[in-house]
């Protein structure tokens, strides 16, 4: 990093040098990193963890996280899993529909024709 000072006034100089000045004060305030990982080291071993555990990327298993992993949502929104299909449409098989959610367009057409939603259960 490079600041050309040659073209800053006394002001500027000024406010440079008090930042400069916090900036140094706040980090000889700091212990060494070295020192603060031993001691994070030291209270994880304690708490039965390990420093790749904690700081691994992915979901934390927190014991909110996992009292509550079995349960189903009943939020809106909130995705509860792939299920398998439930109903066909005859005329075209790539188009299913799994019973969740609004019935899809096919569907509501063939039961406003006087279809009955029993006609296209997979069997």
């Amino acid at each position: 990093m490079s600041i050309d000072v040659t073209r800053l006034s006394v002001k500027e100089l000024d406010a440079l040098i008090n930042q400069a000045k916090k900036r140094k004060a706040t980090l000889s305030k700091r212990k060494p990193v070295a020192v603060v990982r031993q001691k994070l080291t030291q209270l994880a071993r304690a708490e039965g963890y390990s420093i790749a555990e904690l700081f691994a990327p992915g979901p934390a298993a927190t014991p909110r996280a996992v009292k509550s992993a079995g349960k189903a949502s009943k939020s809106k929104g909130v995705s509860t899993g792939k299920v398998a299909p439930k109903y066909r449409n005859p005329s075209n098989p790539a188009q299913t529909w799994a019973g969740r959610g609004m019935q899809p367009k096919w569907l509501a057409e063939a039961i406003g024709k006087g279809g009955k939603l029993e006609d296209f259960l997979i069997r």
